[in-house]
């Protein structure tokens, strides 16, 4: 299941990230972190030193690798350049599992506390005044979009903040979207964004409550977010000694079971891979139409397969072509 976090900026939405992928991997479960937000510190809620590099490299700087690896045979799809990041799959494309035996993640991923984590990248002065941060998350919409996760395995994606996440197609890739919000005007308004754009395409969102420090705190939240308040967090110690680089213990109980819930809640969720490649082929065609057909000079809506099936399906037939060859 694919599991974003959303909010505004200071929300904590970022440690809440780094909480629930740990709560996942310590229960067990095969879990991928991924740090899609412009400013990278994923991988420092996770526990990474502050003076440390990342490692591994982030996975806007081999965009062209990812995207000659993942068309694999695909005809529909001639070369790189002609790949843009909703280019759905097709016939022939390589899907991915999580955490699989592929390039992508042999290359990309670095393990955090327990976490396997990959990063976008950040922006940086190169970038200055001739792209905007979405452009490095092409790589992370390009790899979901060819993605097979099943039941019981998780990817956790720390999103840019506030509605900015609206600004492409990657809100549309997941199963469920935990907004994080505190309890005040600012803390809400990005929630009620979120929830009018989210509705115009069916896109789940639940809204987990941080820092709340006392009842008057959770009957705002409730006042103004009302049923789509899934949990909330209390101001941590914990958290806060993490953050100055010191050991205390471990999480607290109720925030503890926080993380509990949300796990429950993505559990609870029905994959809907026709809705996945329903809105993959949708923005795709809007992204043709609004600039990329203009860019590439090619009808890109040609790309579009028409008898492939997102899913376990098209991946088991992926699997007997390579038997075969």
């Amino acid at each position: 299941m694919r599991v974003a976090f959303v909010g505004k900026g200071g929300s904590g939405k970022t440690t809440l990230s780094a909480l629930f992928s740990r709560h996942l991997a310590r229960s067990g479960a095969p879990v991928v972190a991924i740090d899609g937000d412009i400013n990278q510190h994923l991988a420092y809620a996770l526990g990474l030193d502050e003076d440390e590099n990342f490692g591994a490299p982030p996975l806007s700087s081999h965009t062209g690798d990812i995207k000659d690896f993942l068309r694999g045979t695909n005809p529909r799809i001639a070369s790189r350049d002609a790949m843009i990041k909703t280019t759905p799959p097709g016939r022939g494309s390589r899907l991915l599992r999580p955490l699989g035996d592929d390039e992508i993640h042999s290359r990309h991923v670095r393990p955090v506390d327990g976490v396997p984590v990959m990063v976008t990248g950040a922006f940086d002065e190169s970038d200055l005044g001739v792209a905007c941060y979405h452009s490095k998350l092409g790589a992370v919409e390009l790899y979901l979009n060819h993605l097979v996760d099943g039941p019981g395995e998780y990817v956790v994606v720390d999103m840019t903040a506030g509605a900015d996440a609206f600004a492409s197609g990657l809100f549309t890739r997941f199963d469920l979207t935990f907004l994080v919000a505190e309890p005040t005007r600012k803390g809400v308004s990005v929630y009620r964004q979120y929830r009018d754009h989210a509705a115009e395409f069916g896109i789940p969102v639940a809204v987990v409550g941080n820092k709340v420090a006392g009842e008057d705190d959770l009957l705002f939240l409730k006042e103004h977010v009302g049923d789509d308040l899934l949990a909330y967090c209390e101001h941590s110690s914990w958290v806060r000694a993490r953050e100055q680089g010191r050991s205390q213990g471990e999480l607290e109980p109720h925030n503890s079971r926080t993380l509990s819930v949300l796990k429950d809640a993505v559990d609870a969720r029905t994959k809907d891979w026709d809705a996945f490649q329903r809105h993959a082929v949708e923005f795709h065609l809007r992204n043709a139409t609004a600039w990329a057909d203009r860019a590439t000079g090619l009808d890109l809506a040609a790309q579009v397969d028409p008898d492939f099936r997102h899913g376990p399906a098209a991946l088991t037939a992926q699997v007997r072509v390579r038997a075969r060859t």
